[in-house]
C-alpha cells in the first residue's frame, strides 16, 4: 500500500517537531542543573565546586595533629585541615596564655597570615609550626598592663576619700539638725568640721588626674564644697541662737574625814 505523498511530509515534519522538542528540553534541563551548580574560590586562586553539605558529611575534613614549638616548650594541639592560621592562634590562647594578635607563626621558615588555610601552606599531620611573642604587642599589653594598675590605685585613693566625706556629711546632718531644731551648737565644733573637709579636699587635689576617674573625682571634691557652703550658713544661724541659761546647783560635793596622816621626815 502506497502512502500518500502529502502524508509522509506530515510524518517527517512530526519527527523533526518532536526532535527539537527533545533537543529543548535537554538543553533546558542542562542549564537548570548548570544553575544549580554553586561555585566557591579557595584561597589559592582555584574555582572549584562548591561541597554540598551532604558531600561534607561524607568526605569528612581530617584534623592534623600539630606540633607547636613555643620556645623551649612544645605543644601538640589537633585542629581542621581547612583551618586558618588565625583560627589556630584562637586555639594556642588557651594553651599558652598568649592573645592571636601576640602570636606570630613561622611554617617552613614563613611567618603565616591569619586568613591563610593550613591544608594550602602544606601543612600535613605532625607538622611542626614555630610560635613566637610578637614583640609590639607584647609592649602594648605591658603598656595596658601598667596603665589599669596606676588607675586602679588611684581609684583606691578616691574611695578612701569618699568614705571619710561619708563620716563628715553625716556629721554636717546632725549639726544641721540640732540648729534647725533651736539648739546652739558649739562654734568650734562647726569650724573643726570645716577643717576636716578641706583635708580632704586637699588629699583630692593631691590625687593624680586620670580621665577614667575624672568624674569620681569631680564628685567628690563637689561634695567637699556644698558640705563647706552649708557649714558656713548654719555657722551664722547658730550665732543667731539664744544662749540657754547657766544652771547652778545647790548640791554640794562631801567628802569623809580621814584620821589616817602622812608622816614625813
Amino acid at each position: 500500500m502506497r502512502i500518500p505523498e502529502m502524508m509522509k511530509r506530515r510524518l517527517r515534519r512530526g519527527e523533526a517537531v518532536e526532535s527539537a522538542t527533545t533537543t529543548s528540553s535537554s538543553s533546558s534541563s542542562s542549564a537548570a542543573a548548570a544553575e544549580s551548580v554553586e561555585w566557591e574560590m579557595r584561597p589559592g586562586g582555584m574555582l572549584v565546586q562548591k561541597r554540598s553539605e551532604s558531600a561534607t558529611v561524607d568526605l569528612a575534613t581530617p584534623n592534623l595533629r600539630i606540633r607547636v614549638v613555643y620556645g623551649a616548650v612544645l605543644v601538640q594541639i589537633s585542629a581542621n585541615a581547612e583551618s586558618t592560621f588565625g583560627e589556630l592562634k584562637k586555639l594556642l590562647t588557651a594553651e599558652t596564655g598568649l592573645q592571636p594578635a601576640e602570636q606570630r607563626l613561622i611554617f617552613r621558615g614563613k611567618e603565616r597570615e591569619n586568613g591563610e588555610y593550613l591544608d594550602t601552606c602544606g601543612v600535613k599531620d605532625r607538622s611542626k609550626v614555630v610560635l613566637i611573642d610578637d614583640p609590639e604587642s607584647k609592649e602594648r599589653r605591658m603598656v595596658e598592663m601598667r596603665r589599669k594598675a596606676k588607675i586602679e590605685t588611684i581609684q583606691r585613693l578616691i574611695d578612701n576619700v569618699s568614705t571619710e566625706i561619708d563620716r563628715l556629711v553625716e556629721q554636717v546632718d546632725v549639726i544641721e539638725k540640732s540648729i534647725g531644731n533651736g539648739k546652739r551648737v558649739a562654734e568650734l565644733q562647726i569650724t573643726t568640721l570645716i577643717e576636716m573637709l578641706m583635708q580632704q579636699a586637699v588629699k583630692l587635689d593631691n590625687i593624680p588626674a586620670a580621665v577614667d576617674v575624672c568624674a569620681h573625682k569631680d564628685s567628690q571634691g563637689e561634695r567637699v564644697q556644698k558640705c563647706v557652703e552649708k557649714l558656713d550658713v548654719l555657722k551664722v544661724l547658730n550665732a543667731k541662737q539664744k544662749v540657754p541659761p547657766s544652771v547652778v546647783t545647790s548640791t554640794w560635793e562631801t567628802f569623809e574625814p580621814s584620821n589616817q596622816w602622812e608622816l614625813f621626815d
